[in-house]
């Protein structure tokens, strides 16, 4: 379950900034999660549970924010969005993407005391 690694990782980052910040609690965490991610959403949620055990975002709140994925389509030439690999374009229904992106997943924003 790689979901437990990127929370502990997560985790790194957020006790950093708490502590740059002179935080005494982090109460939320929002993350943007990309379509394309291979994050599965209950994976990630417990990993994030068991991370924040006995650090300063105990009992936080986890907000999670999907983004589709930018992609160009070669067949109608236009920049659409997909939620998968094998998706088909959304305009034309062709197959010939180009995905850019939709992989990341990253704190955008922290709640704190």
């Amino acid at each position: 379950m790689h979901e437990m690694s990127l929370c502990l990782n997560m985790m790194d980052l957020i006790e950093e900034h708490a502590h740059k910040h002179h935080a005494r609690r982090v109460t939320a965490v929002w993350l943007e999660v990309g379509a394309l991610s291979c994050v599965e959403e209950h994976a990630l949620r417990f990993g994030f549970e068991v991370a924040c055990r006995s650090t300063v975002a105990e009992g936080c709140r986890l907000w999670l924010d999907y983004k589709l994925a930018p992609a160009w389509c070669w067949d109608c030439c236009v920049s659409v969005e997909v939620d998968r690999h094998d998706a088909a374009c959304p305009q034309c229904g062709g197959h010939a993407l180009k995905i850019d992106g939709g992989d990341s997943l990253r704190i955008t924003q922290m709640e704190v005391e």
